[in-house]
């Protein structure tokens, strides 16, 4: 098996950084652990080419969204027809009628829907919400949850360790990006992920200063991590007893884990959900959904809020994924990919963990285990080597994402697809082991 040649990358990176904040649009854009990032030409199903030629099986799925895969003909025939009726009315349309309708349908919590753009302004929206529904102002929001980068949302996102992070009781305040006004973050509250007791102690202790608990209802962003069993059950419960709302930002877990999102996947439904990322397969939309007595009080704006392109998008997803089939299919390349990652391990004698909840996968090494919080990650997950194999995948064909071993599968992705995959896993985990 061949490395990759990516010197054209490299020297792309380098003319980038002249002109642009650290030669990527997103943070996101490029590891820490690499180099430079690869320059792309192109994306075709679940392939992706770069500025060498090279060809990859693409696991980042533009960090979530492609759940279609790339340039499906389904999503380009959608956006083009709307391309030539006009891209932004300030007004609405039947196409943004029948979506909400649709979407009313399908997830569980929502009598009504409401828009934005990404993920950041639909959490700042959905909080507004629930301030607004109780009166109160505090949120509670779990160590390690991300959800968003503004300046009230990200806290205590990065950690190199669980010292840095304090007492489960008593979590330290940490801030990451220069220039945020740490005075935002007053009426969070934190909280350890997976930890009943705890959580029961700060809401009866606060109750009448908070308005919601926010949680990722399948901990993706520092994970995966999964709720212990009857966890989300009992902080439902929580919340009903405490006047408290209960926030799930599926902004990840919507329409991977199922077409109503980890609610309908784990049958437990929140006052208010968030979504973005897979709901318009690539085209920027986000949205909340929620009790209508709620949702009415708060009336959003933006300018590019459920633009026609992206409603016509977000029908063209949702018309793919309602197909019979569609995530039993997903659901056995994903099982298929996590077993051949643990056997993979155990060949090479190298500590590893893989799960898998339909369109979204984990890897892990240090651990054979489930993790159980965030913490549980920092102290046994051997990060260093999923860095050390992020690295080698790509110098051969598989883009994975970095730092978390969450990958994403694609309706996109075939057998053949995973086969080579697992050929390249193959290859390059004897190599985990060298200096």
């Amino acid at each position: 098996m061949e490395k990759y040649n990516t010197e054209k990358s490299k020297a792309l990176y380098e003319e980038c950084c002249k002109y642009l904040v650290d030669g990527v649009s997103s943070s996101f854009h490029v590891a820490p652990c690499e180099e430079f990032p690869i320059g792309m030409v192109s994306g075709k199903g679940a392939r992706m080419y770069d500025v060498d030629g090279n060809e990859y099986i693409d696991y980042i799925a533009g960090f979530g969204p492609t759940i279609l895969g790339y340039a499906p003909k389904v999503l380009n025939d959608a956006v083009i027809d709307q391309l030539g009726r006009g891209v932004q009315f300030s007004a609405p349309t039947e196409l943004l009628c029948a979506l909400s309708k649709k979407l009313t349908e399908i997830i569980p919590c929502a009598e009504i829907v409401s828009y934005q753009s990404s993920g950041t302004e639909a959490n700042m929206h959905a909080w507004r919400v629930a301030r607004a529904a109780t009166g109160k102002m505090k949120i509670v929001k779990f160590e390690g949850q991300y959800h968003g980068w503004a300046d009230e949302q990200k806290i205590t996102i990065g950690a190199d360790s669980t010292e840095q992070l304090g007492a489960r009781d008593n979590i330290s305040r940490l801030f990451t990006t220069a220039g945020q006004r740490q005075s935002t973050t007053d009426d969070i509250i934190l909280a350890p992920w997976n930890d009943l007791e705890t959580l029961t102690k700060i809401v009866e202790e606060q109750k009448d200063e908070i308005a919601a608990i926010l949680m990722e209802p399948y901990m993706c962003d520092e994970g995966p991590i999964l709720g212990k069993e009857g966890y989300l059950e009992g902080v439902r419960k929580l919340c009903d007893d405490n006047n408290v709302l209960l926030i799930f930002d599926e902004v990840i877990t919507g329409f991977r884990l199922s077409l109503g999102g980890a609610q309908e996947y784990f049958g437990v439904t929140p006052d208010i959900g968030i979504f973005g990322k897979a709901i318009a397969g690539g085209i920027p939309l986000s949205m909340i959904a929620g009790k209508k007595k709620y949702m009415e009080l708060v009336h959003p704006s933006g300018t590019f809020n459920a633009s026609p392109i992206s409603v016509a998008a977000a029908l063209a997803v949702i018309g793919e994924l309602e197909k019979p089939g569609t995530y039993e299919k997903i659901d056995a390349l994903g099982t298929k990919l996590a077993n051949a990652f643990i056997e993979c391990g155990k060949k090479n004698g190298i500590k590893t963990y893989a799960n898998h909840h339909n369109a979204i996968v984990q890897f892990q090494f240090g651990i054979d285990r489930a993790p159980e919080d965030w913490r549980d990650v920092l102290d046994n997950v051997d990060s260093d080597m999923y860095d050390k194999f992020y690295n080698l995948c790509r110098d051969y064909g598989v883009r994975i994402t970095s730092m978390r071993g969450r990958i994403y599968l694609s309706t996109a992705h075939t057998e053949e697809d995973i086969d080579r995959t697992i050929e390249v896993f193959e290859h390059v985990f004897p190599m985990l082991k060298e200096d």
